[in-house]
Parts: C-alpha cells; sequence; structure tokens
C-alpha cells in the first residue's frame, strides 16, 4: 500500500512533461477481479476507472495513458473501500511495467497494452459502530451496526444522517467534533467511532438580502417566507429557496447560514441573488396535415414592478392551411403577483380575446379571470377563480349570445421525473368550472380529468410506457343551451391521432355539435434508439356522447400509428404519422409536427 502515497507526486510531474511523440498505442486494456466472481465490484471498478474512459475516448497519448493508470490506483482503492473491502491490492501493468514505478521522465514512447488486475481481499465486516450523542428519538441505519457490511459510504451516510438528525431537530451548527476509525487486518473488522457535537438550539433570525437583486428586499422576505423566531430547520430553509426559484425572477439563489447570536441564540439567513434577464421572448410552431399550421409567440416581463411579478403576453394563430373550418386568432395576458396571501399563495389575473373558427361552430369571445394559486407541496397545487365572459355564436342552432359568470377551480398533482420528457411518474388534473348564465344559456359545470402515467421498462430507460386516459362531461345545461366551446369533440393531436381535428361529435334533430360527455384511451411505447433519437409506437381512442357520463349511446373512433423524436434542450422533436384503425370519421394519413411528447 505504500506505493500509492506516492500518487500525486508522480501525477503532478508525469502531467509537467513536455510533449512525447507518439504512436498509435493503447490497443488492449482488460481489468482482471481475483476471487469469487463479483459482478457488480466488476461493474463499480470498469465504471470508475479513468483508463477505461481514456480507452473508450480513443486517447492515444503515452504520456496521458500513464497519468490515467496512475489516477486509477486512487480511484480504484475507493471502489474497494465502499464495498467494505479494506486489504485489496492493485495492480496496474503497462506492457508488463507496473505503472507506478514507471519514472515519470520515462514515460514509454509507445502503449499498446494495460493490464489491471485487483484482488479485493475478503469483505470487512463493523466491530464498534458508533455515533454518539444522537438527536433525540433518532437511530442509526440498518446497515451501521456491529456485524454488518463495513462499507466506507456506510459510514459516510451515517455521520451526515447524524448530523443531518441535529440539524432537523433545531441545531443549526451540528458538526462532527472527532473521528475514530480503525481496520483490523487479522479479524477483518472495522471500528468506527464518531464524536459529534450539537450545539445551541438554534432559532431563525432575519432575512438579509445581499445588494444586487432588482427584487425589493421587502418582497424577497415575504416570498421567501422564513418562519423568523421558530426553531431552525433545514426544511424550512429549503422552501424558503424553493420559494424564491420558482417566481422565475432569479438565476441564482442562495441562503448562507449566518453566525449564531446569544443568548437567544438567533440566526440570520443571508440571501445571495443573482437575478435572471427581466424580459424573454418566445416563439412556436406546430404542423398537422389536416389542422395546418399553428403559430405562437409571446412576450414576459419577469420583474414587472419590482416585485417578482410575472406579466405574460401570448398570440397564436391556429389552421392555417388546415381543413378543419378556417383560421383561428387568440390574444391573451397573465399577469402574477408571488407571496400575495402568505408565501404559498399567489395573485393571478387573465385577460383573453379570441375567434374560433371551428367545424361545427364560429365563436367571437372575450373573457377576464381573477384567482389565486396554491401550492400545496413540489408536487401538488389548486387554482380558485371567479371569471366574466361574454361570446357570440354561430352554428347549427342559429346565431346566439351568451354571457357567464365562471368559477374554476383547478387541481394539479405531478410526480413525473421530467416534465418535457418523463419517464417514470404520473400526472393527474382535475378542472371543474360551474357556470352562470346572465344571457343565453342554461346554468351547469364543465368537468374535464387527464391522467398519465409513465413507467421504464428497463433500468437505463431506454424503454418507456406512457397511458394516458381523459374524461369530460358537462353537467346541468343542455346542449343547445351551452356555449359550443364547452361541448366536446375527439379527433386530432390532442385526442385521437389518425383522425381529422374535431372530427368526431354528435347529430341532434340534424344539427351538428359537440357532445356533453367525452372519453379518451392514449398508449404509447417509446424506444430511445441513440442518446438523442427515438422511435414511438402509439395508439388513441374517443368516444362522445350527448349524456352527462358515458352510457354507451355515443360513438367511437381510434387511430394508431408510429413516432419519431429527436431530442434537445427545448424538448423532444415530434413527427407523428397516423391513420384510422376505427370509426368513420376519416380516412388516410395524418401527419403532426411539434415540440414536446404528445402527452
Amino acid at each position: 500500500m505504500g506505493r500509492f502515497r506516492c500518487i500525486p507526486w508522480l501525477m503532478s510531474l508525469a502531467l509537467t512533461v513536455g510533449p512525447i511523440p507518439s504512436a498509435q498505442a493503447f490497443e488492449r486494456l482488460s481489468l482482471s477481479l481475483d476471487g469469487a466472481q463479483n459482478e457488480d465490484l466488476q461493474d463499480d471498478l470498469n465504471a470508475a476507472s479513468v483508463l477505461r474512459a481514456a480507452r473508450r475516448e480513443g486517447t492515444e497519448a503515452p504520456q496521458d495513458v500513464l497519468s490515467a493508470a496512475l489516477s486509477d490506483y486512487a480511484r480504484l482503492l475507493e471502489v474497494l473501500y465502499a464495498q467494505g473491502y479494506y486489504s485489496g491490492r492493485i495492480s496496474i501493468r503497462i506492457d508488463g511495467r507496473e505503472a507506478a514505478l514507471i519514472p515519470p521522465l520515462e514515460t514509454p514512447a509507445r502503449i499498446g497494452t494495460v493490464a489491471i488486475r485487483v484482488d479485493p481481499g475478503r469483505p470487512f465486516r463493523f466491530g464498534t459502530a458508533s455515533i454518539a450523542p444522537r438527536a433525540p428519538g433518532s437511530t442509526p441505519p440498518p446497515e451501521f451496526r456491529t456485524g454488518e457490511r463495513a462499507r466506507s459510504l456506510v459510514v459516510q451516510d451515517a455521520v451526515q444522517g447524524a448530523v443531518g438528525d441535529w440539524r432537523s431537530a433545531g441545531y443549526a451548527k451540528a458538526a462532527v467534533a472527532g473521528q475514530q476509525i480503525t481496520a483490523n487486518h487479522a479479524t477483518r473488522r472495522l471500528d468506527a467511532r464518531v464524536t459529534l457535537a450539537p450545539g445551541p438550539h438554534v432559532t431563525f433570525g432575519r432575512l438579509q438580502v445581499q445588494p444586487g437583486s432588482r427584487v425589493s428586499t421587502r418582497r424577497v422576505r415575504k416570498i421567501a417566507g422564513l418562519p423568523e423566531g421558530e426553531p431552525f430547520s433545514p426544511e424550512a430553509l429549503d422552501r424558503a429557496a424553493q420559494r424564491l426559484r420558482r417566481t422565475g425572477a432569479f438565476r441564482s439563489v442562495e441562503l448562507a447560514e449566518g453566525t449564531v447570536v446569544p443568548p437567544e441564540n438567533r440566526m440570520d439567513v443571508t440571501a445571495r441573488l443573482v437575478d435572471e434577464r427581466p424580459r424573454r421572448f418566445g416563439a412556436g410552431a406546430e404542423l398537422s396535415s389536416f389542422e395546418g399550421l399553428r403559430l405562437s409567440a409571446f412576450w414576459l416581463h419577469r420583474n414587472l414592478l419590482g416585485g417578482a411579478e410575472r406579466l405574460r403576453i401570448e398570440g397564436e394563430v391556429a389552421g392555417i392551411g388546415g381543413q378543419t373550418g378556417g383560421t383561428d386568432y387568440r390574444l391573451g395576458v397573465r399577469g402574477e403577483r408571488p407571496a400575495s396571501y402568505g408565501p404559498d399563495t399567489s395573485f393571478w389575473f387573465e385577460g383573453e380575446i379570441e375567434r374560433l373558427d371551428e367545424p361545427d361552430y364560429f365563436t367571437d369571445r372575450a373573457s377576464i379571470t381573477v384567482g389565486a394559486h396554491h401550492i400545496f407541496s413540489d408536487t401538488l397545487s389548486a387554482d380558485l377563480g371567479l371569471g366574466l365572459e361574454t361570446e357570440e355564436t354561430r352554428d347549427d342552432f342559429g346565431t346566439r349570445d351568451f354571457t357567464l359568470v365562471t368559477l374554476p377551480v383547478d387541481l394539479t398533482w405531478d410526480r413525473r421525473d421530467d416534465i418535457l420528457n418523463p419517464t417514470s411518474g404520473t400526472f393527474l388534473n382535475a378542472d371543474i368550472t360551474p357556470f352562470y348564465a346572465l344571457k343565453g344559456a342554461d346554468d351547469g359545470a364543465r368537468i374535464t380529468f387527464d391522467a398519465r402515467g409513465y413507467r421504464a421498462l428497463d433500468e437505463e430507460a431506454r424503454f418507456v410506457l406512457a397511458g394516458r386516459l381523459q374524461f369530460g362531461s358537462v353537467l346541468g345545461a343542455g346542449i343547445d343551451k351551452t356555449p359550443p366551446r364547452f361541448l366536446f369533440h375527439s379527433g386530432g393531436g390532442g385526442t385521437v391521432r389518425g383522425q381529422p381535428y374535431q372530427s368526431l361529435g354528435i347529430e341532434i334533430g340534424g344539427n351538428e355539435t359537440g357532445g356533453r360527455s367525452f372519453l379518451g384511451v392514449s398508449g404509447e411505447l417509446r424506444a430511445r434508439v441513440s442518446d438523442a433519437i427515438s422511435i414511438v409506437g402509439f395508439a388513441d381512442a374517443g368516444y362522445i356522447g350527448a349524456e352527462e357520463f358515458y352510457d354507451g349511446s355515443g360513438e367511437w373512433h381510434a387511430g394508431a400509428g408510429l413516432g419519431l423524436r429527436y431530442d434537445t434542450i427545448v424538448g423532444p422533436i415530434r413527427l407523428d404519422v397516423a391513420a384510422p384503425v376505427s370509426g368513420d370519421t376519416g380516412e388516410g394519413v395524418q401527419i403532426y409536427i411539434g415540440i414536446g411528447q404528445a402527452f
């Protein structure tokens, strides 16, 4: 083992040697493990090896190969310790010579074969396993006890966990005061004794804001919601940082713990903030062979009044060159003010004007809505709003005017691992919008539900199953007394690919219209064939009925196809090609191009 202690000196000299003429080299690399077969250890050694990475990257310069070999002594030794082997031996031979014994100024002119041989020895087990004192009510992990496998990572995790237990109990300055770790090679036992210093019980002081941010100090404190005067909690500190991050006003957020001031043992926290650029522009496009081209653009201000307020103005033109009625136009504005009713509840307003030229109706409408958004946790949030909208509609029922008061309620539970390209988790969204008619309609409510699930079929998530269930219902109002945009159609990229956009509705008295009930089912198998490219097989089905809920009296249609995905930093670029497989609402092939997964 003594030769391993000279590694840093050898590496520093090797890296300062001048260029050495190189020929094609480093032709073969092997790593063998003595003793009983241990595939997990073999895999960990291969993954940690710098030589393995250099070989994979095509490194040929002898000087670089030698440096990688010298690094591997320490890297592989760390792997052995992590698995509980403390008497292992490592040999790295370069064309038959031990790498650690090659003088740094005598680097070979050519390197052909590198052979790594690791004898891990027999694993060690814990003798004494002690961390004291411990926080009240805390216990060490079961892996850290006498007789268990003495992995070095278990010791590290146990110590970090014990310090974390004290911090969670309010002792912000808990730290390791001393440690004694001894490996007995004769008995193959590892004794680990760690002493902790909890320090004083700490309460939160004031949030101090380092100068430099354009967001006012008062608003930073209100958004962060640091519980001043309450016992210290690392979870509360993390929540305060997350609240600041999710405003979108800051590129970087750091909350630094200060010194503890007796006798109250209060600790101030310093916020170091780096602002995002206040304004942002963006644009998007989607193309469908039947629905035509959809263009969208937005302008965003992240700190409108100095309190991290967001203002977003966006516009959209859809149906350009399509076969789905005519061209649709929309202009909307949304403003948000975080921490308006507490650190986790923001105020928002929305205004929208829109012209919809759909297959079954033509509508001009305008709306304004105010509401609140509350975040219950990292995965659960809700919106409550109050809106007023008016619209003029022409359809098979004639020209009608509607004026409605709405009370939208939206609940979202998002546990996906990646919003843009999920491979595991679930997404659930429920929207209930009661409406009270001031003119032209019946009172009622519109309900929608969207459930999505994702599951990787292998450890590397190269194969992913994705499923989606959609449900919709209009309660209380008759079809002829409901604004057409509240009714449901099926077909197109958002429901059933392969079927024309909104091609499935219902017929009442010879009038074509949407239904009061909707059910959609979609499934995909996504297969990654390279780091950036995936292929997808999918099938969708949709149902529309005249009744409030599914009763089988309506009609189904379905579509299926193949897709291609190309991953980018803004999400996968999507190409789907689909055709009908059941129903009589369309024929031929439909093509869809956009950004992001279909769901």
